[in-house]
């Protein structure tokens, strides 16, 4: 048989396999992820959908299976964990990641792309590969579609277009989070100022140059201070933490009450609690904009090299903070940011409006396209909050055929 009869009858038998499987009217949704970042990006769909009985979600962990349980220990309680050896045995509806990752599934799937932050980062604005093997590409924005269309990895009239948003961020403007209840939540006094100083994972991040002492510095300063870490940060591995144990090496610089590390894997929350927030080059520092509050960047060259950053998003990030090379100046940046917090102001809701497509309906926007794509009536779509989980929450149901 040829090739081309080959994968027409390939074709025709999950075309068939997918007819035969729907006709209970049930949809089953693969999440694939490889870390908690990962879930974050997906879990606001995933509350809005939990509630159809029609939908089964499982979720897996393709490229480090050993990681599955700790990949989503934020996950509610019931969330159904699959090996990657059973998710090839089934049939889905749609395969949904936030990051370029690929399980192979031989019955066949909708595989969509959610994308994984607006930072510019590792080629997601530059992509040097097509990206017409996915079915659906749920778009944060116009600038990255057009970023995608200009380096050739996709067609401008392609039927995979979907311009969505970012659900994660919906938390952000709808009113869902309190600042007051969240510092109150990890043990921080609402009525001085917070300092959240959240830098990306890299060997070449402003953690790895000079973290340890700027945290040193924050905490003679008459402020909160929050450190959120990159999921990558906790790992020890070279290329991503450098190595180094980073809460083993900050934890002598914290003190309840004054100075906390994060420990969930959504920053929300803690955006939200900021009054000002320290990073290098992140999404969550973009995604700050969204409050429009001050922002100071550590300008780390080597990171922007060694990360691949788009130039468009080391420029605009550049336009709406303070840029700063060592401690003593992102020090004095800081005591500035406070003292006025409206300085860039415009700029910074300029840039938001770029990045972020409709911030607050993103969530109900992924939620119809997904029902489109697995074939299904969308019922009515009612947001939910946000929250900060009291603890992890234990992983033990698996799915199973």
């Amino acid at each position: 048989m040829s090739l081309g009869l080959l994968t027409s009858a390939v074709e025709s038998a999950r075309r068939f396999d997918r007819v035969m499987g729907q006709r209970s009217g049930r949809r089953s949704i693969l999440v694939d992820a490889r870390t908690p970042v990962n879930f974050t990006m997906v879990a606001p769909m995933f509350r809005a959908l939990a509630a159809d009985a029609r939908v089964n979600f499982c979720f897996t962990a393709s490229e480090e299976p050993e990681r599955l349980r700790d990949i989503y220990r934020e996950a509610p309680d019931n969330v159904r964990l699959m090996s990657t050896a059973a998710a090839r045995l089934m049939r889905f509806d749609a395969y949904l990641a936030s990051d370029f990752m690929w399980q192979p599934l031989p019955r066949g799937t909708c595989r969509i792309q959610m994308f994984h932050g607006v930072g510019g980062k590792y080629g997601f604005d530059a992509p040097t590969e097509p990206l017409d093997a996915w079915h659906r590409l749920f778009f944060v924005n116009r600038r990255r579609l057009n970023n995608c269309i200009a380096a050739g990895a996709l067609d401008a009239q392609s039927p995979a277009i979907r311009m969505i948003g970012m659900p994660k961020v919906d938390c952000l403007v709808d009113g869902s989070l309190n600042r007051e209840e969240i510092l109150r939540e990890i043990g921080l006094p609402s009525d001085r100022p917070t300092v959240l100083y959240a830098p990306t994972w890299s060997p070449a991040s402003s953690l790895n140059l000079l973290g340890v002492a700027l945290l040193a510095r924050l905490r003679q300063m008459p402020v909160n201070v929050i450190v959120k870490l990159h999921d990558r940060s906790l790992d020890l591995r070279p290329q991503y933490s450098g190595g180094l144990d980073w809460p083993g090496m900050l934890r002598p610089h914290l003190a309840p009450g004054s100075a906390v590390m994060a420990s969930h894997a959504d920053i929300c929350p803690y955006l939200t609690a900021a009054d000002v927030m320290v990073t290098d080059h992140s999404s969550a520092g973009f995604e700050y904009l969204l409050l429009d509050r001050p922002l100071v960047r550590i300008h780390v060259p080597e990171l922007i090299s060694l990360a691949n950053i788009h130039p468009d998003y080391v420029r605009m990030l550049g336009d709406v903070s303070e840029s700063t090379t060592g401690v003593d100046d992102t020090v004095a940046a800081i005591g500035r940011a406070l003292a006025d917090p409206a300085s860039r102001s415009n700029t910074r809701r300029a840039v938001a409006e770029d990045l972020f497509f409709a911030p607050g309906s993103a969530t109900a926007r992924c939620a119809e396209a997904l029902y489109e794509a697995i074939e299904l009536e969308a019922p009515a779509i009612h947001g939910s909050p946000c929250p900060l989980r009291e603890s992890p929450a234990p992983l033990e149901t698996v799915c199973r055929s």
